[in-house]
């Protein structure tokens, strides 16, 4: 693959990332309006301590979400989103020929966590399943610590208790899936018969992808190329739980029981997470960093067009031909003495331009004192600052194959 083809690809991933995040704020800004309107930002209230269920089709999640609830003194139900997706309110939105998407699903589930029954903890099996609604759940957590620390700021005696979010995946591999929806399938079907023969128990609703080996391997398919994938970004922000669902019923369950002690002993007490908690997580900070430069550019070309537009050129004519030239060391030096950048503001709109484009730019000013001139009588020397703008721009160099 060449490194062109490479850049593409990078830049098209970036730029979809880009949308998801923007997206999520959207939809986050919207559903917390929503929440602020009905009840009040002083109203609103959430669990303590939230466990985000997800898995693989046919790994366990209801028998598994049971025990989770009997190990953590639990009493509130889970909030399962099929059922929200079900309910009257999305019923009606369906009706009125509206998708149930992302923003709809996410005002459903956070709707349904301020509800007083679970303040001390909740389980919600089937959120988030997209990007989107990866980013919506650090959205409501960033959300919560600000209030948390407002409260407190205010002296307020009603301060929050800080929320801890738990992401559990129970994973099984394709095949063993398949063969446990397809299992599930039949022993749903004999049930069922057995019902109407016998006039006696209910009927259970049968999944029609635990029908078609196809339909199943799609569906978990689906599960593993979004879900999954989705999820892996929140390793490193929140308490990550991966559960290998391979085994029975009472292995998994000692498996999920050995993870949550595990976990629990690197939890923070509550004094000491009160102490560190003004400083941000770092995947946080890249986060903001990344929509303020977004903000700032959008500012540049709209507020300040002309100077904007000559540092662009000034790039395209004067750093990028010698960033080519340095294409495979991936570092650059460039001086310029150029008088644009006397203006503060044309320096930050190149590093942010190069920082968009995946470079990272960083620029050293230097004054020199040069002779101007000598008086013939004296010769005495005046001389005048020469300034001049050093830059160094690095990116991912060129990985050059060698032959043996």
């Amino acid at each position: 693959m060449s490194n062109n083809i490479k850049t593409r690809e990078l830049t098209a991933s970036t730029n979809t990332r880009d949308l998801e995040i923007k997206d999520a704020q959207l939809i986050f800004e919207n559903v917390w309006a929503n929440l602020l309107e009905e009840f009040g930002e002083d109203k609103l209230r959430f669990s303590n301590e939230i466990f985000w269920l997800n898995g693989a089709p046919g790994a366990g999640k209801g028998t598994q979400t049971d025990f989770i609830m009997r190990f953590r003194d639990m009493t509130a139900a889970p909030i399962i989103v099929s059922d929200l997706l079900q309910s009257p309110e999305a019923e009606r939105m369906k009706d009125a020929g509206l998708m149930v998407g992302d923003r709809e699903v996410t005002r459903l589930v956070f709707r349904r966590l301020i509800d007083p029954e679970y303040q001390t903890g909740a389980i919600i099996d089937g959120y988030p399943r997209t990007k989107v609604q990866v980013e919506c759940v650090k959205l409501l957590y960033n959300k919560i610590v600000q209030i948390r620390r407002d409260r407190r700021g205010k002296g307020s005696e009603e301060v929050l208790g800080k929320s801890t979010f738990h992401i559990v995946v129970l994973f099984i591999d394709e095949g063993e899936s398949i063969k446990r929806q397809l299992f599930r399938g039949r022993t749903c079907m004999e049930h069922n018969e057995q019902v109407r023969t016998s006039g006696m128990g209910e009927i259970i609703e049968l999944r029609k992808t635990d029908l078609s080996e196809e339909a199943a391997r799609n569906r978990y398919r689906t599960f593993k190329e979004i879900t999954y994938e989705a999820l892996k970004s929140l390793r490193d922000v929140f308490h990550y739980h991966f559960i290998d669902a391979y085994g029975d019923i009472s292995e998994v369950k000692n498996l999920i029981v050995k993870e949550l002690r595990y976990q629990s002993s690197l939890e923070l007490d509550q004094a000491t997470f009160d102490r560190v908690n003004p400083i941000p997580l770092a995947s946080n900070i890249v986060v903001h960093a990344r929509q303020e430069l977004v903000k700032r550019l959008d500012d540049y070309e709209r507020h300040h067009t002309e100077l904007f537009k000559e540092v662009v050129l000034l790039i395209q004519s004067k750093f990028l031909p010698i960033v080519m030239k340095h294409a495979i060391s991936g570092m650059a030096y460039i001086n310029s003495e150029s008088e644009t950048f006397n203006d503060p503001m044309a320096l930050a709109m190149l590093i942010d331009i190069f920082s968009e484009r995946g470079y990272h730019a960083v620029v050293d000013i230097r004054r020199y004192e040069i002779p101007a001139q000598v008086d013939r009588e004296t010769f005495e020397i005046t001389t005048r600052t020469k300034q001049c703008y050093r830059f160094r721009i690095s990116f991912h160099g060129s990985e050059i194959r060698r032959g043996r």
